[in-house]
């Protein structure tokens, strides 16, 4: 097996070295990567009938290049990978199943297109994927090429504000209107690499990590339409140790998405990224039935988003231990029918029914971060869901508008109060044990006629344990 090159790890052992000062918090190590798979063998799509032109089904082709390729690793010495090279073209195909050490090398000028036909997935909806790996390890695609989901195909009606999109639901296979197939699933696997790859245009959600461990993420990019609703970037579900680094999200809905529906999630680290969304371009939530802890994100720029860091805990999960370091945000309104009021950071732990158990939120840092925003930072804990022990640390915040939505307006969603109107504040603050601001500097617009309000909101007696060194506030030319 070839050595990972070093530049891999520089990111996390930066974040280490960052983090010192800070070790009155228990810590955990970014985990390693997976090595990179050496030469090994390779097995062309070509040579098992794969015709590579967009219009015939390469289906069989690509699945028996992966069983040949999957019977060949399981021969060699353990952790040992086999490749599945896609030649320049454009394969079109239903749902594969990527196996044990396979390796898919979608070469440069090559295209694997996902199917638009319900009878291109599988039966049970929670397998609509064009790649899947279930229960598999050491695996991974690479190869400089492209994963296209044809998204566009699933869009019923074309809106500049959010298409309106294709859904399945009306055949009985699934329920809900967010029924189309994901494009690349990693589902119970262990020691799972993409890297070094294009994934374009999802008819639904992007990368899904669920239940898996050790999984190392790098040198992706990832793009999806900007009016299309649902087709998040990189969803993380119920998964440990993961790393996510120098990867460049551009889509319509949430770009990096940690979730707990069936367990924790602990161990992730994410740097080095650019993104751009018309949701939350980092979300923890809003599926969030069990913790999260143990998450750095650091060294990332947001662009134009609608939200930039966000909390959002609906179903009884707790959240601790969580670092946003070295961050550039800048964040719009966008049309309110997407979640989202141009908050910078947003916190919430309102409870998703009057009947689900509230999580509380504890040890969030926010360090070295600059914004520019249409509105302002967005604390908002419960009677039964504290914000505990927020620090914010040389933090910048220019408060500027120049969109024509609508503001005054706080958004809960999902369930909670919905929309409320709310004066603009530069923080909005509630149901907070224990706040930390430090050198943190706030700058206005001169620009009476949004009705900018206040530098800091309050809702009474709901906000205790506040400490307040080198604040200023102030108008900018």
């Amino acid at each position: 097996m070839a050595v990972p090159p070093p530049s891999l790890l520089r990111s996390a052992l930066r974040l280490v070295v960052y983090l010192l000062p800070f070790a009155q918090w228990p810590r955990t190590r970014p985990p390693p990567p997976p090595p990179v798979p050496g030469p090994g063998a390779s097995f062309s799509v070509r040579d098992f009938g794969a015709a590579g032109d967009g219009c015939r089904y390469d289906t069989a082709a690509i699945q028996d290049a992966i069983d040949a390729c999957h019977a060949h690793a399981a021969k060699a010495a353990a952790g040992c990978t086999c490749r599945v090279a896609f030649p320049p073209g454009k394969y079109l195909t239903a749902t594969v199943r990527l196996k044990s050490g396979v390796v898919l090398d979608i070469q440069s000028g090559a295209t694997v297109l996902g199917g638009t036909e319900i009878g291109d997935y599988p039966r049970e909806a929670d397998r609509w994927y064009v790649i899947l790996a279930e229960g598999v390890r050491d695996v991974g695609i690479t190869g400089g090429g492209v994963v296209d989901g044809q998204g566009l195909e699933f869009v019923r009606r074309f809106d500049e504000r959010k298409n309106v999109m294709v859904s399945w639901n009306k055949t009985g296979a699934c329920l809900g209107d967010e029924c189309r197939p994901r494009l690349v699933g990693f589902v119970g696997c262990t020691n799972v690499r993409v890297w070094n790859v294009s994934l374009n245009q999802p008819a639904y959600w992007c990368l899904h990590i669920v239940r898996c461990v050790n999984t190392f993420i790098h040198d992706v990019s990832i793009y999806g339409d900007f009016n299309t609703p649902n087709n998040d970037g990189i969803d993380i579900d119920d998964s440990n140790h993961t790393v996510i680094t120098r990867c460049k999200i551009d889509t319509g809905d949430d770009a990096i998405c940690p979730k707990t529906y069936t367990g924790p999630l602990y161990n992730l680290t994410a740097t080095d990224c650019w993104i751009r969304t018309k949701s939350s371009a980092i979300k923890l939530g809003s599926a969030s039935w069990f913790d999260f802890r143990g998450l750095v994100f650091d060294n990332i720029t947001i662009v134009e988003s609608h939200r930039g860091l966000g909390v959002q805990i609906r179903d009884g999960g707790n959240v601790n231990d969580i670092t946003f370091s070295n961050i550039k945000i800048s964040t719009r309104y966008y049309h309110p029918s997407w979640w989202g009021r141009a908050e910078p950071i947003y916190i919430t732990t309102c409870p998703r029914h009057s009947w689900s158990k509230e999580g509380a939120v504890s040890n969030i840092r926010f360090i070295n971060i600059t914004a520019v925003s249409e509105n302002g930072v967005f604390l908002s804990g419960s009677e039964g869901g504290l914000l505990r022990n927020l620090r914010f640390s040389n933090v910048n915040v220019t408060y500027k508008r120049w969109t024509s939505y609508e503001g005054g307006l706080a958004d809960y969603r999902p369930g909670c109060q919905g929309l409320v109107k709310h004066s603009m504040a530069g923080i909005i603050m509630e149901h907070i044990k224990g706040l930390e601001i430090e050198n943190v500097n706030m700058r206005w617009a001169d620009e009476k006629s949004w009705q900018w309000d206040n530098p800091l909101d309050f809702r009474p007696s709901t906000v205790n344990g506040i400490s307040f060194r080198d604040f200023r506030s102030d108008l900018y030319s």
